[in-house]
């Protein structure tokens, strides 16, 4: 039972994050485009939210490598 808790806790730490995360980036948005409305700023952070042509580091095609862990 306390693995399920801990991965409980985990993915409510997750989710705090992520929206911290969206609401940061939607500051950051309001900041450098301080006339837009608030349906351009929501379509501006859709759109860095879904985008796709911008692959993170590591997450792209290729061979997985699986690493052992140290002890």
């Amino acid at each position: 039972m306390v693995d399920a808790d801990k991965y409980r806790e985990n993915a409510v730490t997750t989710a705090v994050l992520i929206d911290a995360g969206v609401a940061l980036m939607r500051q950051n948005i309001r900041r450098r485009h301080p006339g837009e409305t608030e349906a351009e700023i929501d379509a501006r952070l859709s759109a860095w939210l879904c985008r796709a042509d911008d692959p993170i580091p590591g997450d792209t095609a290729g061979t997985v490598r699986v690493r052992e862990r140290a002890s």
